[in-house]
C-alpha cells in the first residue's frame, strides 16, 4: 500500500507537468461564418451581387437552424447556425463546397470561411513598430521573417497579421493634357503591355563555347514608368502623374505610430503557456538584435492562463487548509487529522492522472471542479475516521475493530459518493455549448470523488491502524440538548415540517423576483473605445478625427498605451472580423490603480468635439464583445415598410424601460444613393456599366518590381463628380456615338439603409437593446411584456432573442438536468436501502437547498447568474450525503431499537461527522467567495455563495426535519412501537 501511495503521488505530479494548459476547454461554436470584402462597393450592390448568390448556394446545407446575413459598404457576412449535435468540421466542409460554386464579381476578395473554436482564442497580441528611416522593402522583409518565426513555434495554430503595408503605383490621368495631346484614355490601359519580360531565346557557340542567350527587361521604379510611350512622341509622364504610394490594407497604430499587429492562436491540444513563452522569446530576440524594431506583447492570454491556474491552485490549497482546521477542531487529535487530510493530495494526484488519461486539459473549468470538490475530498475519510475514532473511545484497539468500523459506514459513503456523481450524469442532456463547457468540470468532480472514496476505503483504515494504535482517545458524548430538541420535534413533527415548507415557498418566490445577471467577464485593466460616423462620411474625415481622438487618449496620464484600428483586412476577414470603414476602434491599457470608470466618463464627454459621431466605451479586452448583455428583437415580414413601422414602435416601447442603456436598429442609419435608370431603347445598360466602372473606379493595369517586391500599378479614376449636375453631364459611348448620360438615362436619388440584414433569405430589422448586466432577466421580462402591446400588421413577426433568451434557455436546461438528477439519486437510494420509503426521507433534504441558497444571495447582495443555478444542481449531490449518513445509521439501529429511538441515537451519533463534512466543504469554498473569480469561469462568487448558503441551512434542517419526515413515512409502525414500549413500561412499573 505504501508503494502504491507513492506511485499514485508520483503519477499525479508527472500528469500535472504533462497536462496541456489552456484558458477554456475545447468547444465548437455551432456556427459557420462566410465573409467577403469588396472595397468600393455600396451596401445595396454587395447585397445584390454577393450576399444574395451566397445565400442561395447555402440554402441546401444540412443541419442548419437558421441563416443570418448582413451586407454593408465594402463587406458581406453570412452566419449559419447549426444544431448543437452537428459535426462542425463536416458542416464547415459542406459550406466550403457550396461557396466554391458561387461566381462573385471582380475586385472582391475570395470568401473567407471560419468555424470558431475556443482553442482559437488568441494566446498573444504582439505589436511591431519600425524606427524612422526604415525602407518599405526592409519592412516587408522583416514582416515576413517575424511572421515565419511565429508560424514556426511548436503548437501555434495560426498567426493573423493586420496593418501591413500594401505599396502601389498610382497613375492619375490629366484630362486636359490627354485632350491636348489627342491621346484617348484607353491608350493608358496598355502602357505596361510587353514591357517586362524574362526569357531564354536560345543558345549559340561563341569563342568555341556553348552559351545561353536570354532577354530580360524589368520596370523597377516610378520614374521609368513616366518615360514609357503611350502614343507617338508622348510619354506617360506627359499626360499623367505617376507616384509610388505606401497604402495600408487597414490602419493599426500603437501610441500614435503606424504599427503591425500579430495575433497568435494555438493549435488544438497545444499548451497555451508554452506557446506564450516561445512568443516572448521571439519578441525579446528581435528587440535585442535589431535596433530599428520595437516589438511589444500588448496582451498575453497565456499569462492569464498561468494566473488562473495559480489562483485556482491557491484556492485549492486554502480550501484544504480550512478543511484541516475544521477536522482538528472537531477531533481534537493531531494524528486523526493527519490521517484524514492524506485523502486530499492522494485524491488530487489520482484526479490529475485520470484527467491526463481522458485527454482533458488543465483550464479554469477543470481547476474550478477541483476547487469545488476539495471540500468533498475529505468527506468520506471524515466519516470513516470518525467512526473508527468513536469506536476506539469505548473499545480496545484491534485490526478487526478498524475493519468492522469501516464496513459499518462503507455502504453509506459509497451511496453518498455515487449520488453526488449521479448529479453530473445528465450533462449529456444539455445543449451543445453548455455540454462542452460543463463536461470537463463534471468529469473532474467525478474523478475527484471516486478517488476520495477509494482512499477512504483503503488508505484511511490502513493508516488509522498504524497511527491510532497507541493513542489515548477521550470519549465523546452526543449533545443532550440537541437530542432533547429533536425529541420535541418528533413529538410535534407537523410544526417543523410546515415551517420548512413555508420557508421553501418564500425562498422560491424571492428567487423568482430577484434580478438575474449575466456572467460578468469584464476586466477594468483595458478599455475599449469606438468612434463611429455615418457610413457616408468620407474615409479621410473619419481618419482625421480618429487621429484627433487618439492624441487626446495618448495625452491622458492614467493610460499606459493606446492602440487604434480602422478598416477591413483580409487576415481579419479570415476570422469573421469585418466592420464599417466609418468606425475607428481603440484599446486603452490602464495604468495600475487608475480609475477606469472616470476615463470612460471623460472619453464620452469628448463627443461634443466630434459632431455627427457617436463615442462608445466599455471595459474589456481584445476578445471582448458587447453581445453578452444585449437583448435582440428581430422583426420579420414581407413588406419592408410594415417591418420598419413595427421596428419604430418596438424602439419607442423599449427606450423608457429602466436599466436599458441603449436601443438601436440596423435600419436607423440611411445614406444617399444615386441610381442611373437607363432607357433600354436609347442605350445598352451593360455597356454603360462597364464604361462608368472604368471611369469612376481604379483600374489595375499590371505590376512592377520595386526593391524585389511586386507592386501593383493602377490608373486612378478619371472622373470625380462633385455635384448632381456633374453626374448628369458625364459623357458615355452609345451606338449613336458619344452622348451625355442624361440623354439616355436618368439619375434618381434615394435614401437607403447602410446595412441590409436577411434572416433565412428574407429581409428583417434587428432592434438591439444593451442592458445593465446585473438586471438582465428583469429587463428581458419587461421587454417581452411591453412588446405584447406593439401592433403587428399581417405577416409581421416579433422574435425576442439575445442574451436574455440564451440565459432562460440555459437555466431551463439546468432545471431539466436537476429533475433528472433527483430521479437518478432516488433510484440509487432504492437500490442501496432496498426500500421505497427511506429514500423519500433522504430526497426531502434536497428541498431545503433553495432556502439557504436564496438567503446566502440576500445576505451577500450577490446577483445570481447562470452559475448560481449550477450551484443548486451541485448541492443536490452534496446535501443528500448528510441525509444518507444519518438514515444509514437509523437502518442499522432499527434492528434492535424502535424507530424513534433509532432516529434519536443516529442523529446524536452522526451529528458530529455531518457537521464536520458540511463545515469542511464550506471552509473549502470560502476562498472562492473572497477570491477573484476568473472571467468566463463557471466557478463564480455566485456559485460559491449558493453552495455555502444552501449547505449550511440544509445541513441544520437535515438533522431536524429529515428524522421528522422519516417517522412520518412510517407513522403507523412508529406509533405501534411506541404503544408497545409504553405498555411494557407500565407492566414493569406495575410489577415493581
Amino acid at each position: 500500500m505504501i508503494i502504491i501511495v507513492i506511485m499514485v503521488l508520483a503519477m499525479g505530479v508527472l500528469s500535472y507537468t504533462k497536462l496541456p494548459m489552456e484558458f477554456l476547454p475545447e468547444a465548437d461554436n455551432p456556427q459557420v461564418t462566410v465573409s467577403v470584402i469588396g472595397p468600393g462597393y455600396d451596401a445595396s450592390s454587395i447585397d445584390r451581387s454577393v450576399t444574395g448568390p451566397l445565400e442561395k448556394a447555402l440554402s441546401g446545407i444540412k443541419g442548419k437552424t437558421n441563416v443570418f446575413s448582413s451586407s454593408g459598404d465594402g463587406f458581406s457576412q453570412v452566419n449559419l447556425n447549426f444544431d448543437s449535435d452537428t459535426n462542425m468540421k463536416d458542416a464547415k466542409s459542406e459550406v466550403e463546397k457550396a461557396v466554391n460554386t458561387v461566381k462573385l464579381p471582380d475586385n472582391v476578395s475570395p470568401p473567407y470561411i471560419v468555424q470558431l473554436n475556443t482553442s482559437m482564442i488568441p494566446i498573444s497580441f504582439v505589436t511591431l513598430t519600425f524606427a524612422d528611416g526604415v525602407s518599405d522593402a526592409e519592412k516587408v522583409t522583416l514582416e515576413e521573417r517575424i511572421l515565419n518565426e511565429f508560424n514556426g513555434i511548436d503548437g501555434v495554430g495560426s498567426v493573423q497579421l493586420s496593418g501591413k503595408s500594401q505599396s502601389k503605383v498610382s497613375i492619375v490621368p490629366d484630362a486636359a493634357k490627354l485632350a491636348e495631346k489627342g491621346v484617348p484614355l484607353q491608350a493608358l490601359y496598355g502602357v505596361l503591355q510587353g514591357r517586362s519580360a524574362s526569357s531564354s531565346v536560345g543558345e549559340s557557340t561563341l569563342d568555341g563555347q556553348i552559351v545561353n542567350l536570354n532577354v530580360t527587361s524589368s520596370l523597377q521604379d516610378a520614374n521609368t514608368l513616366k518615360r514609357l510611350p503611350v502614343a507617338q512622341g508622348v510619354t506617360l509622364g506627359d499626360v499623367a502623374s505617376v507616384t509610388l504610394e505606401d497604402k495600408k490594407e487597414s490602419t493599426f497604430r500603437i501610441d500614435g505610430r503606424d504599427a503591425l499587429q500579430f495575433v497568435i492562436s494555438k493549435g488544438a491540444n497545444a499548451n497555451a503557456v508554452n506557446v506564450g513563452k516561445d512568443v516572448g522569446k521571439i519578441v525579446d530576440k528581435y528587440n535585442e538584435e535589431i535596433s530599428s524594431v520595437n516589438m511589444k506583447i500588448a496582451v498575453s492570454t497565456s499569462e492569464q492562463v498561468v494566473h488562473s491556474v495559480n489562483s485556482m491552485m491557491r484556492e485549492v490549497l486554502l480550501g484544504a487548509l480550512f478543511a484541516t482546521i475544521v477536522i482538528l477542531i472537531f477531533m481534537r487529535n493531531v494524528r486523526a487529522t493527519l490521517v484524514t487530510i492524506v485523502s486530499i493530495p492522494l485524491s488530487l494526484a489520482m484526479t490529475l492522472y485520470l484527467l491526463d488519461l481522458s485527454g482533458i486539459t488543465l483550464n479554469i473549468l477543470t481547476l474550478g471542479g477541483v476547487a469545488v470538490a476539495v471540500g468533498r475530498l475529505v468527506d468520506d475519510s471524515i466519516v470513516v475516521i470518525e467512526n473508527i475514532f468513536r469506536r476506539l473511545q469505548k473499545e480496545k484497539f484491534s485490526s478487526e475493530l478498524v475493519i468492522d468500523a469501516t464496513k459499518e459506514v462503507a455502504r453509506a459513503i459509497t451511496a453518498s459518493t455515487l449520488t453526488t456523481i449521479a448529479v453530473f450524469l445528465p450533462m449529456s442532456l444539455l445543449r451543445g455549448g453548455l455540454q462542452s463547457f460543463l463536461l470537463p468540470f463534471a468529469l473532474t468532480m467525478t474523478y475527484s470523488l471516486l478517488s476520495s472514496l477509494l482512499v477512504a476505503l483503503t488508505v484511511i483504515p490502513l493508516m488509522s491502524a498504524g497511527v491510532l494504535k497507541n493513542s489515548y482517545i477521550k470519549e465523546h458524548q452526543p449533545s443532550q440538548r440537541f437530542v432533547r430538541l429533536l425529541e420535541w420535534n418528533l413529538r410535534n413533527k407537523w410544526l417543523p415540517i410546515l415551517g420548512a415548507v413555508v420557508l421553501l415557498v418564500g425562498s422560491i418566490a424571492t428567487y423568482v423576483a430577484m434580478p438575474k445577471g449575466a456572467i460578468d467577464s469584464s476586466s477594468a485593466e483595458n478599455i475599449n473605445v469606438s468612434l463611429k460616423y455615418k457610413p457616408d462620411t468620407p474615409a479621410a474625415q473619419v481618419l482625421e478625427n480618429g487621429h484627433k481622438l487618439e492624441t487626446y487618449l495618448m495625452n491622458r496620464e492614467d493610460v499606459e498605451w493606446v492602440a487604434m484600428s480602422n478598416g477591413n483586412s483580409a487576415d481579419a476577414a479570415k476570422y469573421g472580423g469585418v466592420s464599417s470603414p466609418a468606425l475607428v476602434s481603440y484599446m486603452l491599457k490602464m495604468k495600475k490603480g487608475k480609475d477606469a470608470e472616470k476615463v470612460m466618463e471623460d472619453v464620452k464627454s469628448e463627443a461634443v468635439h466630434y459632431p455627427g459621431a457617436e463615442i462608445n466605451t466599455s471595459t474589456g479586452n481584445f476578445m471582448s464583445s458587447g453581445s453578452s448583455t444585449q437583448i435582440l428583437v428581430d422583426i420579420t415580414g414581407n413588406n419592408l415598410d410594415d417591418i420598419g413601422k413595427t421596428a419604430e414602435d418596438a424602439i419607442a416601447k423599449i427606450k423608457p424601460i429602466k436599466d436599458v442603456l441603449k436601443v438601436e436598429s440596423n435600419q436607423q442609419e440611411k445614406k444617399t444613393v444615386y441610381t442611373l435608370e437607363v432607357d433600354p431603347a436609347a442605350a445598352k445598360a451593360g455597356e454603360i456599366v462597364m464604361q462608368l466602372q472604368s471611369m469612376l473606379n481604379p483600374v489595375p493595369v499590371g505590376s512592377i518590381a520595386v526593391d524585389g517586391q511586386n507592386v501593383p500599378v493602377q490608373i486612378e479614376p478619371v472622373l470625380k463628380p462633385t455635384s448632381e449636375s456633374e453626374l448628369s453631364s458625364l459623357t458615355v459611348m452609345t451606338e449613336a456615338g458619344p452622348k451625355p448620360v442624361s440623354s439616355v438615362a436618368k439619375w434618381t436619388k434615394t435614401e437607403q439603409a447602410t446595412t441590409f440584414f436577411h434572416k433565412d433569405g428574407k429581409s428583417y430589422i434587428r432592434v438591439t437593446a444593451s442592458v445593465e448586466p446585473s438586471q438582465l432577466s428583469k429587463v428581458g421580462a419587461e421587454i417581452d411584456k411591453q412588446l405584447k402591446d406593439v401592433p403587428t400588421p399581417e405577416g409581421v413577426k416579433l422574435i425576442v432573442g439575445g442574451a436574455s433568451a440564451d440565459q432562460s434557455a440555459d437555466i431551463m436546461s439546468l432545471f431539466m438536468m436537476m429533475i433528472v438528477s433527483i430521479g437518478i439519486v432516488y433510484l440509487i437510494m432504492v437500490f442501496t436501502f432496498k426500500t421505497i420509503k427511506a429514500p423519500l426521507a433522504i430526497i426531502s433534504s434536497i428541498f431545503f437547498v433553495p432556502i439557504g441558497s436564496v438567503l446566502g444571495l440576500i445576505v451577500t447582495g450577490v446577483t445570481p447568474d447562470f452559475t448560481a443555478i449550477f450551484g443548486v444542481v451541485m448541492l443536490i449531490g452534496i446535501v443528500v450525503t448528510n441525509a444518507i449518513v444519518l438514515i444509514d445509521r437509523v437502518k442499522h439501529n432499527e434492528e434492535k431499537m424502535t424507530i424513534r429511538d433509532a432516529l434519536l441515537e443516529a442523529a446524536g451519533t452522526r451529528m458530529r461527522p455531518i457537521l464536520m463534512t458540511a463545515i469542511a466543504t464550506v471552509g473549502a469554498m470560502l476562498p472562492l467567495v473572497f477570491g477573484s473569480a476568473e472571467s468566463g469561469s463557471i466557478v463564480s462568487q455566485s456559485l460559491a455563495v449558493v453552495v455555502i448558503g444552501g449547505l449550511v441551512v440544509s445541513t441544520l434542517l437535515t438533522l431536524v426535519i429529515v428524522p421528522c419526515v422519516y417517522e412520518l413515512l412510517y407513522f403507523r409502525k412508529s406509533a405501534r412501537q411506541r404503544k408497545v414500549a409504553a405498555a411494557t413500561v407500565r407492566e414493569v412499573a406495575a410489577q415493581n
